[in-house]
Formats: C-alpha cells, structure tokens, sequence
C-alpha cells in the first residue's frame, strides 16, 4: 500500500528540481507559471478521485488499481515526448486524472479489513514509508538531472511504476468481500457519493484535511522558487527540501506507535492546536525575518511534522462510519480533499511574491479554519474518544 500511494508522491516530488529547466526548454515566462507542472497534476487527481471507488467497489480493488498503474505508465512516457509546456499540463493532468485510484484505494483496502484506532496505526505505518519519497524523490530528479535532461525524470516514474505493479500483482489479494460488491446505477452513486456530505462525523475531518493539506501544497509549488531564489540555497533545494519532509516519517512513525493508546481525535486534536502556534510564529518569522532561512526552515519541518500526526487520523476518523461502500466513501473523501488540497495549492503557489509571507498566512488560516471544522463534527468538544460510530454498510438503504 505505501508503495502505491508512493507512485504520486514520487509523480510531484521529482520534478521540482526540474521547474527551472522545463521553464526554460519551452520558454515559460513567467516564474510561476512552472508550478502548473505540479499543481496540475494535484488537481486532475483531485476529480479523478471521484471514479475509482464507485468501480472498485463493484469490481473489486484489484482490476481498479492495476488499471490505474496502467495509465501512469503510459502517461509518463508520453509526458517524455511533449511537444510544449500546454500539451505537458495536458499529459500531467491525463496523468494525475488516471492514476487517482492509486491514492483512492488503498483506503478502501485497509478500510476492509481493519477499523477505528487499529486502522489509524496501520495507516500510520504505512505513512512512514510513503512519507519517505518526499525525502528522497527531489534527489532523485536530481541525480536525473545531473547525467540526462528532464524528459528522462519521468522514464523513471514510469520504472518505478513496473517494478511496484509486479510486486503488487504477486503479493496483493483481493480485499473486497461479494457479498459487499455495490451495483454501478445512479441510484447507488447518489446515494453513495454525497453520503460523506451528510456524515456529520466525516465532513468536518475531510474538509480539515483538505485545508491542511493545502498549505502544505503550497509549499510544494513554490518550494524550489521560495528555497533556491528568496533563501539563495538553490545547490542545497534537495537537502533542505528532503530533510524538512522527512519530519513527515518521524512523525507517522511516532504516531503509530501512540495512536491505539491516546486515540486517532486526542493525538489529532493536539496535533492542530499545536498546529495553529507554530503557524503564529511562522507569520512571526516571515514579517520580521524575512530572509533567514534559520527561521523558516525549523518551522517548516515543525509543520510537516505535525502533520503526520494529522492525515493519518483525520482520514481514519473520516472512514469508520462507512464499511461496506468503503471505495465510494475513499473516493469521494480523497476527491475532496485532493480538490480543496490542490486549489489551495496553486492559489498559494501562485501568490508567491518571493517571500515566505503568503505561505506564512495560508498555513496559520487553514489550520485555524479546519479547527471550526473538527469542532463542528465533534459537536463543539474535543480530545474525547467517541462513542460507537454509526455504520453504513449498504450502497442503497
């Protein structure tokens, strides 16, 4: 499962050392237009998100997901040959619209087979290891970049994608029970897709999710433009980048290991509130020392850090009310979260005004806006184990 929802994190993550060349190949002007490379991508990954569930969860997990490594493949090698930076957002959005099953459904696969704060801990060991390719995915576009152009960073996606479908079609069993198998009609999908909407304990962790994410997003746009120009670090971007991330795999790991005890709300809750604080410092740091990177790159990796104890939870907590409509519940709570997520991103990225201020404000208001949220599907009280969730185990009741 970290292995799959690895393929799109190594999809983003590599090419940021690459932003500059691909800019400068199709003689992109305007500096923050380059983004679009990874912005894009989120997005189309954001509505593609919506369709592999409701097939998952009528064909079962496995045909859905080989499917998806099938268009990442082919994606990425066509994205090798683009003739311009339009028909590149184009592949990358074909790309990331294709391949949304592979952050959908391993969800769904852990949703069918474990629940509450067990489900939370193996999704937080599984984070340990996806949070890792955002530690050593700009090194590897590098290492690309210091022996062939960066048309060759994504004949590397596009290995690493056989090398994970191989392993996946050896070890992966089909998760999905029959009797569970959900009918394709219009009534199952909208009775299905709008039923997070209407689960007061899901959608105020979903959308915090998205908000969260999103400032983090935007980090990940303008990160090259933000480390390598304002902070004048460009020889180090993959260094600093990759160490900042790599608080994202302490933290999952530490999370694991303290989740079953403590609970996925009390870890999570902590985690925001103490979420908020740093982003005040960041806003701190950002007005009154601007240009020293001493100041923002602990705080930085301070947020990131927070965050594993944050996804991992908020997604579980956001999934124990579904079980038998597991994948159409994945999909539509991936889709939000990736749609908010990314938009967010690319707002963020593209107000970059070569300061960290904006990325500064974005992260202290998301984080203050997805506090309201968790309060509101918490009904106004926080740090508190829930009483036993309700279950929707049918497409159509």
């Amino acid at each position: 499962m970290a292995a799959l929802m690895s393929l799109n994190a190594l999809a983003i993550d590599a090419m940021l050392p690459a932003l500059d060349e691909i800019a400068s190949d199709f003689s992109v002007a305007d500096p923050n237009r380059r983004q679009l490379v990874v912005g894009v991508y989120l997005l189309a990954t954001g509505f593609g998100s919506l369709v592999p569930g409701l097939f998952a969860d009528r064909y079962g997990r496995r045909p859905v997901l080989f499917a998806s490594i099938a268009v990442y493949l082919v994606a990425s090698l066509l994205c090798m040959v683009a003739p311009s930076f339009e028909m590149l957002l184009v592949l990358r959005a074909v790309q990331g619209f294709g391949t949304a099953g592979l952050m959908v459904l391993p969800a769904a696969i852990i949703r069918d087979r474990f629940d509450g704060d067990k489900m939370a801990r193996l999704i937080s060991m599984i984070f340990i290891v996806f949070m890792a390719v955002p530690v050593l995915a700009p090194t590897v576009g590098q290492l690309v970049l210091n022996f062939a152009s960066w048309e060759w960073i994504f004949f590397v996606l596009a290995l690493f994608g056989v090398i994970v479908s191989l392993w996946a079609m050896k070890r992966l069993p089909e998760t999905l029970d029959p009797k569970n198998r959900q009918k394709i009609d219009p009534r199952t999908i909208v009775h299905n897709l709008p039923l997070t909407l209407r689960t007061r304990e899901a959608i105020g962790y979903v959308l915090a999710a998205g908000l969260t994410f999103g400032g983090v997003f935007g980090y990940i746009n303008s990160a090259q433009q933000l480390i390598g120009e304002h902070f004048g670090a460009e020889e180090y971007f993959p260094l600093i980048f990759g160490a900042s991330a790599a608080t994202l795999a302490f933290s999952s790991f530490a999370n694991s290991q303290i989740v079953e005890r403590f609970g996925a709300r009390r870890v999570s809750h902590t985690a925001l509130i103490a979420f908020i604080v740093v982003s005040c410092v960041q806003v701190y740091a950002a007005e009154v020392h601007a240009d020293s990177l001493l100041w923002f790159f602990p705080l930085i990796s301070i947020n990131l850090c927070l965050l594993g104890f944050l996804g991992a939870n908020f997604g579980s907590i956001a999934m124990q009310p579904f079980f038998g409509s597991a994948g159409a519940a994945s999909s539509v709570q991936s889709s939000m979260r990736m749609l908010l997520g990314a938009v967010m991103g690319i707002a963020i990225g593209q107000a970059y005004d070569g300061t960290a201020l904006p990325l500064a404000i974005a992260l202290l208001g998301s984080s203050l806006l997805s506090l309201a949220l968790v309060l509101f599907s918490e009904r106004g009280k926080l740090f508190r184990r829930p009483r036993k969730p309700r279950y929707f185990t049918e497409g159509i009741r």
